[in-house]
């Protein structure tokens, strides 16, 4: 009888730690890949605006002036902007990056430290719904539902998080994030019954 309790505890435990590192470095990883990525592109398109600055100045006038103007500035205004952009090639090109090919600048974020964050707030919040599997592992408690009630407790702490970063409606933050997780664990204990 306690046998049989305790091996369903242990398989959550088993499969819900390989399944929690897994995710947790193919996010992080995803993530680095994705911001190293982002900043080869912005490196790359940067290098061609500088070539263009560099040997076709007129032309990257021609572009400035009707970003300028598309923007509120009168031509007068426009020109004297873009005479102060051509003493700075390096300024100039990062205005183009932003402003023709609107690429934003990814060079203050790390892909390092963003994978690792990524990393340790994925194992983080997605250790809490196996807290019961660990500390709670007696005969006379319902673990399952224990574990419901620690997700949803997580759920809820990330919204918290999330409304406190976004400054969005704590009822949005709050209530996108509790209803995002419902469905995906409620789609992860469906294909799971599959393999009972």
């Amino acid at each position: 009888m306690l046998g049989n309790s305790i091996t369903p505890a242990f398989t959550v435990l088993l499969f819900g730690l390989a399944n929690l590192f897994a995710d947790s470095v193919s996010m992080s990883l995803g993530n680095f890949i994705s911001l190293r990525s982002q900043h080869d592109q912005y490196n790359a398109e940067k290098t061609k605006e500088l070539y263009e600055i560099k040997n076709d100045k007129e032309q990257e006038k021609k572009e400035t002036l009707m970003i300028l103007t598309s923007r509120g500035f009168n031509k007068i205004d426009a020109l004297k902007i873009i005479d102060l952009y051509s003493k700075n090639d390096e300024y100039w090109a990062e205005f183009m990056m932003k402003y023709e090919l609107q690429i934003p600048d990814p060079e203050s974020e790390n892909p390092y430290l963003t994978a690792l964050a990524t990393f340790l707030s994925f194992l983080g919040f997605g250790f809490i719904p196996l807290i019961p599997y660990f500390f709670l592992k007696t005969a006379d408690i319902n673990l399952f539902l224990l574990s419901i009630i620690f997700t949803l407790s997580a759920l809820i702490l990330l919204g918290i998080l999330r409304w406190y970063v976004t400054k969005l409606s704590a009822i949005r933050s709050i209530g996108e994030i509790v209803a995002i997780g419902i469905v995906a664990s409620s789609v992860a204990y469906f294909v799971g019954t599959f393999f009972r």
